[in-house]
């Protein structure tokens, strides 16, 4: 599963939280930063900083029975070392980190470091290290050209293991019951404009299918009732008529979504990124409800 989202709408809470959800229902979980940022160990709890190899996440939900998690950060550089690695050349391998060759392909070979990292995922994936491996994905525009950069260097590349990586990539993208995308909006203006020009590249460009779509910091509230007999100026009815503003905001939002994607749909409150066992439990119940 791919979270992707525009910066800023809560996609690494949600990606951690929907791991917490499956580490919760008993299943093995991978969670996957491609990002070098150190929101995930936080959210996570996770005392020490991601790398590439995995690490383990202490989960203190007494119901998770036999559920774990574990995470790691996985960066083009890594993944070529790996590569290397695993091909006779690790001794050469460092050398090359060194000199910063992965930026040196990456200018000759637009979307190369893109295949290496999903090829990786994608070794994982077969590997079965996991019941469910969860990437937080790049902010929308950035998933969208990671996701075609298989398609790209397939049909640029006619033979030879950058041809190979980028088909065997490519059959995992179009199965969907390997690999599907989670978009994660707010519901403002900006953001669901983003999500629905991203949702159907995702499905008309790169052919990956789209799993439900999460509306993220949803008013638990409706609209208020404001008494005539209050203070129009005082900083109750003020604040009483921002929240009511805000719900009308997100209901028009919502309902605009809902008439240009006919998707399933998951709305969450807002959550600390401290509460992600909070989080994983709203989402195992609108899961639920789908169902």
């Amino acid at each position: 599963m791919i979270v992707a989202g525009k910066g800023g709408v809560g996609k690494t809470t949600v990606s951690a939280g929907l791991a917490m959800a499956a580490a919760q229902i008993g299943l093995r979980v991978l969670f996957v930063e491609l990002d070098e940022k150190p929101g995930a160990e936080r959210i996570l709890s996770c005392s020490t900083p991601l790398g590439y190899e995995s690490t383990e996440i202490a989960l203190i939900d007494p119901q998770c029975g036999t559920g774990h998690i574990s995470a790691r950060r996985i960066t083009p550089q890594a993944a070529l070392s790996d590569y290397l690695d695993t091909h006779g050349l690790g001794r050469i391998s460092r050398r090359l980190m060194k000199s910063g060759i992965i930026d040196i392909i990456a200018t000759a070979a637009p979307g190369i470091d893109d295949l290496l990292v999903l090829g990786k995922i994608k070794a994982l994936e077969l590997e079965n290290v996991a019941d469910l491996i969860v990437v937080d994905g790049p902010a929308a525009g950035h998933a969208i050209s990671m996701l075609m950069a298989p398609r790209a260097l397939h049909q640029s590349v006619s033979a030879g293991p950058i041809h190979q990586q980028a088909e065997d990539i490519l059959e995992m993208l179009a199965d969907g019951l390997r690999c599907q995308v989670m978009l994660v909006t707010l519901p403002e203006t900006t953001p669901v404009n983003e999500l629905v020009e991203t949702a159907f590249a995702v499905e008309e460009e790169v052919g990956v299918q789209l799993a439900p779509l999460v509306i993220n910091n949803v008013e638990e509230h409706g609209v208020l009732s404001i008494p005539q007999s209050l203070n129009p100026q005082s900083g109750l009815v003020q604040a009483a008529q921002f929240h009511n503003s805000r719900v009308q905001l997100q209901t028009q939002e919502i309902a605009r979504l809902s008439q240009n994607l006919a998707l399933p749909k998951l709305t969450l409150p807002f959550f600390s990124a401290m509460h992600c066992e909070i989080l994983a439990a709203t989402l195992l119940d609108q899961i639920r409800l789908l169902q």
